[in-house]
C-alpha cells in the first residue's frame, strides 16, 4: 500500500466528528484535561530521522498552561541521556499524548518544542523545593481528543483484565544483558531502586 487512495479504499473516510475535531489552541476542555493529567508521553525525531518516545510523570497538573498556545513541562531528574532534548535541538517538532487515570479518552497535542532556562518559569514548576534545571516549552499547533476505543479494547484501567506479570523478567535483568554489564542483577536492581527512591526531584 503506497497511496492514500488505496488506504481510503479500504478504511473509508472519517466522519465529520473525527475529521473536524482538530483545533489550534488549548481551550477550556483541553486545559481541564491537562490539569488532571499526571502522565504525558513525548514524541520527537532525531537528527537522522529516528523517532523516540519518552514518558513524563508528576502530580496531576505538572504541565503548566502558560496561555492557549503555550505549554511548559519541567525536566525532573533522570538518567541524563536527554534523548528528547537532543532531538529537539535538531528537529523542534514534538507530539504529546496526555493520560488521565480512569479516563477512557486521551488528548493529543503537537507543535514545536523549545528548551529554556527562564528562572521564573522554572521556579513556578518547583516540586518539593526542587527547581527543574530546564523547562520544555511547547508552541501548540494542533490539539485533538482521541476516542475511547483503544482504552476499552486494552482494559488499561481495569485491573481485572491485566495480564499476569509474575513471570516477567526484571528491568535489572534486561539492562544487564542490553548494556553488557559486569555487575550482578542484584547490584543493578539496587541501583535502580535507590534511584527511584532518592532521585525523583
Amino acid at each position: 500500500m503506497t497511496t492514500q487512495d488505496h488506504l481510503r479504499g479500504i478504511l473509508g473516510t472519517p466522519s465529520p466528528i473525527a475529521r473536524d475535531k482538530v483545533i489550534d489552541h488549548i481551550d477550556s476542555y483541553c486545559a481541564e484535561f491537562i490539569e488532571h493529567a499526571p502522565f504525558v508521553v513525548l514524541s520527537t525525531r532525531g537528527e537522522g530521522g529516528e523517532m523516540d518516545l519518552s514518558p513524563r510523570g508528576d502530580p496531576a497538573g505538572f504541565v503548566k498552561i502558560i496561555d492557549e498556545r503555550t505549554l511548559a513541562i519541567p525536566d525532573r531528574l533522570g538518567n541524563n541521556r536527554a534523548d528528547t532534548f537532543v532531538n529537539l535541538l535538531a528537529n523542534p517538532e514534538i507530539g504529546l499524548i496526555f493520560l488521565v487515570p480512569g479516563n477512557r479518552e486521551t488528548l493529543r497535542v503537537s507543535g514545536k518544542g523549545l528548551l529554556v532556562r527562564d528562572e521564573n518559569l522554572r521556579a513556578s514548576m518547583a516540586h518539593k523545593d526542587k527547581v527543574p534545571h530546564l523547562a520544555l516549552v511547547v508552541e501548540v499547533k494542533r490539539v485533538m481528543f482521541q476516542c475511547a476505543k483503544c482504552m476499552v479494547r486494552s482494559g488499561l484501567w481495569q485491573p481485572g483484565s491485566w495480564a499476569d506479570v509474575s513471570g516477567m523478567s526484571s528491568l535489572a535483568e534486561a539492562i544487564k544483558v542490553h548494556s553488557q554489564l559486569q555487575e550482578s542483577v542484584a547490584e543493578i536492581d539496587e541501583v535502580i531502586e535507590r534511584s527511584a527512591a532518592e532521585r525523583l526531584y
